[in-house]
C-alpha cells in the first residue's frame, strides 16, 4: 500500500449560515471547535443541511489519493450505527481499503457541522463521538509496516488512547506524514506537536498561521528559518499568497491559480496534501508535487463540500 491514513472518521454535515449566526453562538470564523452531542444537535436544529458525507481531514486527503489513481487505505473509529455504516460505504464507494472493522459502540459515530458563511469560508463544530477513542488495538502493526507512507492528522492526537495510537503508529511506521490541522489543535497540544515536528514525522503540512503559532515566531521569516533548520520536508500553505516546501535549504514556492469561483474552502488543506502526497509516491519533483496539490485544492474550493 503507498500511504495509509489514520484519522478522526467523521460525517461531514454542510450547511450555509450567515455570519451572524457565527456571532450569535460564540463561534470564532475558520476555527473548528469540539462540541458535545447535545450542543452539536442543537446548533443543528436551526439550520438547512446542504450535503451529509463521510469526511474527516485525512480521510479526506486519502480519498483525493485514490481519485488519483492510488492504492491506498485508511483506519478511523465509528461505531455499527446508521452513520458509521454511511461512513464505510462513502469510503468504499472511493475505492479507499477501510482498514477498521466496526462494532456497536456505547458512543455513536462523530459528525462535523461545516458552517460555510458568504465569504466561502467554513467554521466547524465537532462531535467526536467514538472517532476520538480510536487506541493503538484499533491500529493493525502490519498494516502500517506494508505502507510506504502513513499520514496522521493533528486533528486526531489527545491524551490517552488517541495519543497511544498516535505513538505506535509512528514506531512502526517507514516515514510519517501529519497535518497539523488547525490552530485550535496546535495551541491545544503545542508541546507535544512541536516535539513531534522536530524529532518523528518526516512530512509536515501547516498553513501560515499554525506554523507561527506552533514556535510562538513573530515572522514568517522565523517559520522558514525554522523549518530549514529541522532539516524535514516542510510545506505551508499560505491561502492567496500560495505555498512554499521547505526542505533542508531548499525553499520551492507555487503560486495559487488564478480567477478561481470560490464556493467553499472546506477541504482545502486536505486535498493540497493529497496533491502533494502524490508526487512524493511518484516520483514528481517537489515543484511538480507543489502544483499538483494546487491543481486539487482549487478544484476543491469551487465546490461545496471536500470531496472533488
Amino acid at each position: 500500500m503507498k500511504i495509509l491514513g489514520i484519522g478522526n472518521a467523521i460525517v461531514d454535515v454542510l450547511c450555509k449560515v450567515s455570519d451572524e449566526f457565527l456571532i450569535k453562538h460564540s463561534l470564532t470564523k475558520s476555527t473548528m471547535k469540539l462540541v458535545d452531542e447535545i450542543e452539536f444537535k442543537r446548533l443543528l436544529s436551526s439550520l438547512k443541511i446542504e450535503e451529509t458525507i463521510s469526511g474527516g481531514s485525512v480521510a479526506n486527503s486519502i480519498v483525493g489519493l485514490s481519485q488519483l489513481g492510488n492504492k491506498v487505505g485508511f483506519v478511523g473509529k465509528v461505531s455499527d450505527d446508521k452513520l458509521g455504516q454511511k461512513y464505510e460505504e462513502g469510503l468504499n464507494k472511493e475505492n479507499v481499503k477501510y482498514l477498521y472493522h466496526k462494532k456497536k459502540e456505547t458512543i455513536p459515530t462523530g459528525s462535523c457541522l461545516i458552517l460555510i458563511t458568504p465569504d466561502s469560508e467554513r467554521t466547524m463544530c465537532t462531535f467526536l463521538g467514538t472517532a476520538g477513542k480510536i487506541s493503538e488495538r484499533d491500529i493493525k502493526k502490519e498494516d502500517i509496516k506494508n505502507s510506504e507512507i502513513i499520514f496522521l492528522e493533528g486533528y486526531l492526537w489527545d491524551e490517552g488512547d488517541p495519543k497511544k495510537a498516535f505513538d505506535a503508529a509512528i514506531t512502526h511506521s517507514n516515514k510519517v506524514a501529519m497535518s497539523l490541522s488547525d490552530l485550535f489543535c496546535v495551541e491545544r497540544h503545542k508541546p507535544y506537536f512541536l516535539e513531534l515536528v522536530k524529532n518523528q514525522l518526516d512530512i509536515i503540512f501547516a498553513n501560515e498561521q499554525e506554523i507561527i503559532s506552533l514556535i510562538n515566531a513573530n515572522s514568517f521569516n522565523e517559520a522558514i528559518t525554522f523549518s530549514k533548520e529541522i532539516k524535514k520536508n516542510v510545506i505551508i500553505t499560505r491561502g492567496e499568497k500560495g505555498a512554499i516546501a521547505i526542505n533542508s535549504n531548499q525553499t520551492i514556492e507555487c503560486d495559487v491559480q488564478p480567477n478561481l469561483k470560490i464556493k467553499d474552502l472546506t477541504g482545502a488543506g486536505d486535498l493540497f496534501a493529497a496533491g502533494y502526497l502524490h508526487g512524493v509516491i511518484n516520483n514528481l519533483s517537489v515543484k511538480e508535487s507543489l502544483v499538483k496539490g494546487t491543481e486539487l485544492s482549487s478544484k476543491i474550493i469551487q465546490k461545496i463540500g471536500a470531496r472533488i
